[in-house]
């Protein structure tokens, strides 16, 4: 058994644009070929976002996975709709607070845990005023100095 090295794709901007209000680990359904290459860390989900469809299914939107170099004609779509595997009761939930609230569901991370499956663990967001986006990049530039000058100090 071979060991595969730790895939660990954020999305770091979804922190800056969204109030996390709750999380969930969702699966993805993938193909052959799209889990090679998120096992070769070449997917991308920082533009992408959750919806549901008439069904009452929840698929993420916009997710990048660069095609597999060694696909040939049995290659994915790099940009396809894929479908996310939650228990109904969630998905109930989920649906339930987007529709009332006007909450989104936005993609955090996405991973390859223990047994080898593609994991997407998704939040339940409300978006950021732009006032509370300045009150991050202040508290940030604040921290940043007040770690230079004990740096200085201690030296």
């Amino acid at each position: 058994m071979t060991v595969q090295k730790k895939i660990n794709i954020k999305n770091k901007k979804a922190y800056f644009e969204f109030e996390i209000l709750d999380k969930f680990v969702a699966g993805i359904q993938l193909t052959g070929t799209e889990i090679k290459s998120i096992r070769l860390s070449q997917a991308r989900i920082t533009e992408s976002f959750c919806e549901f469809n008439d069904g009452g299914e929840l698929f993420i939107v916009n997710m990048y996975i660069q095609e597999y170099l060694f696909g040939h004609h049995f290659n994915h779509k790099p940009k396809s709709e894929r479908r996310l595997l939650l228990n109904k009761r969630e998905l109930r939930s989920l649906r339930k607070d987007v529709e009332a609230k006007g909450n989104t569901i936005v993609p955090l991370r996405l991973f390859i845990n223990d047994r080898g499956f593609a994991k997407l663990e998704i939040a339940l967001a409300k978006g950021k005023q732009t006032h509370d986006k300045r009150e991050v990049l202040k508290d940030r530039d604040n921290k940043r100095d007040l770690a230079r000058i004990k740096k200085s100090f201690n030296t």
